[in-house]
């Protein structure tokens, strides 16, 4: 796959475009700012009394509402919830919409399973930071940023990935590098990682360890150490190099210790169930159950969010962060 950088994208195609960016979050407030310091011409898109209008505007955006700003705008950005993106789109964007305008997104989720379905009159395409947006905004401002990735789903004008490119240009991912996809790929596998490995395997599996050694009769503290707090560190190792870094790191003790007790743990009926999961994401199965969740009253993400903050390494976790002087709650410093 190609990589994009710098020198392959020209700001030039989006110079002379009206950009609404809606949504103020993590993500938006990233894409906006960072858009605006490169010399695009920006508005942020949101509910009046939502506190992202405050706070956009304490920062020096304009500030619209949506339904106005996507009027307003020749590009539009959606980045708010993906479970909002349809209500809003059908509700206050979709009207708006004029041949040969731009609907962008940073996650493939309401196209690809079509949630939402744009008209072939306007041109839709992706530009998705993979890293948090308090990241992508971070990296900017020191110079640098993130590894993005671009789609496109619909060329209507004919240069979408121009457009696409000096929107990752503009807010510093071909500094990094910058590799074309497409909505299915991104999305699925977004999804996957999400769900196997990084926020729901990675979970468990912590969960798991400290309850074995807390069954085991072990402190919670030292529990806490091994299975959470570490974790950071031989994921910072993954990082840098790889799974070769984090060996040659790790004392030969860990090494072997990994070689021959981590296929017993993760195992064939681990890459099983990954498998199935991948075939619910694929199928769709994933995207309905999840659309009629938040649809509904809810009652289960509310009772698995309470189980997840009862469980008890996040109480022992709580407490001794508190005792950490140089762990800090990052939020966003702009």
């Amino acid at each position: 796959m190609k990589a994009y950088y710098d020198s392959d994208a020209s700001l030039e195609s989006l110079k002379d475009k009206k950009i609404a960016v809606l949504g103020f979050g993590s993500q938006g407030h990233a894409h906006a700012l960072n858009l605006k310091e490169s010399g695009m011409n920006v508005v942020v898109g949101a509910r009046k009394d939502g506190t992202s209008w405050k706070k956009a505007t304490d920062l020096g955006m304009t500030v619209m509402e949506i339904d106005a700003s996507s009027k307003w705008a020749d590009v539009v950005m959606v980045l708010l919830p993906d479970q909002d993106q349809k209500k809003v789109y059908d509700e206050q964007i979709a009207q708006n919409m004029e041949d040969g305008n731009t609907l962008v997104f940073a996650h493939g989720f309401n196209i690809h399973y079509k949630q939402i379905v744009p008209p072939e009159t306007i041109n839709v395409m992706m530009i998705a930071p993979k890293s948090p947006g308090h990241l992508v905004r971070r990296t900017f401002r020191e110079g640098n940023g993130v590894p993005c990735l671009i789609a496109i789903h619909n060329d209507y004008s004919g240069n979408t990935k121009e457009m696409a490119l000096a929107w990752a240009k503009g807010i510093g991912g071909t500094r990094a590098g910058v590799i074309e996809t497409n909505f299915k790929n991104e999305t699925e596998t977004d999804l996957f990682g999400e769900q196997a490995v990084l926020c729901g395997g990675s979970a468990e599996l912590i969960k798991a360890g400290f309850e074995v050694l807390t069954e085991a009769g072990y402190p919670e503290e030292l529990a806490y150490f091994e299975v959470m707090h570490e974790m950071k560190l031989i994921v910072d190792l993954y990082y840098e190099g790889g799974l070769s870094r984090m060996n040659y790191s790790v004392s030969d003790t860990a090494e072997y210790g990994g070689y021959v007790t981590g296929p017993k743990i993760i195992n064939a009926e681990s890459k099983k169930a990954m498998k199935a999961a991948l075939l619910e994401i694929q199928d769709g199965t994933f995207a309905k159950n999840f659309v009629a969740e938040v649809n509904g009253d809810k009652a289960n993400m509310t009772r698995l969010r309470k189980e997840n903050s009862e469980h008890p390494i996040e109480k022992i976790g709580a407490k001794l962060r508190g005792m950490m002087s140089w762990v800090k709650n990052k939020n966003d410093e702009d």
